[in-house]
């Protein structure tokens, strides 16, 4: 009986782990330009979609999200501090700057 609450406990505690490497990794991702390369931090992020640039969403294992403008748009509606952050193209990804995150959101009075 004892062991099956120590082993219920580890597994607790190897879940809060696993989830919360699983949270700081999801802050490490970028948002890159894709369609211009060479950008160096000249420019945001939301002057260059204006232009027509495309960005990707880069998370720190390398997968990699190219946003669609309607992807662009929700984002843009959740978290607007992303696109005023300076654009980085894929050849700078080391120093691209991580996505900032998401506001808190709250509730609103009934």
């Amino acid at each position: 009986m004892r062991s099956k609450v120590v082993i219920g406990l580890l597994m607790a505690v190897l879940a809060v782990f696993f989830l919360s490497s699983i949270a700081t990794a999801q802050g490490n991702a970028k948002l890159l330009c894709v369609s211009k390369k060479e950008l160096k931090g000249e420019e945001t992020v939301a002057s260059c979609m204006a232009k027509g640039e495309r960005f990707a969403i880069v998370d720190p294992y390398g997968m990699v999200r190219i946003l669609s403008p309607e992807e662009v748009e929700l984002t843009r509606a959740f978290n607007p501090k992303a696109f005023e952050t300076r654009a980085f193209g894929m050849q700078y990804i080391k120093t691209a700057p991580p996505l900032p995150p998401m506001p808190q959101l709250t509730k609103e009075a009934p």
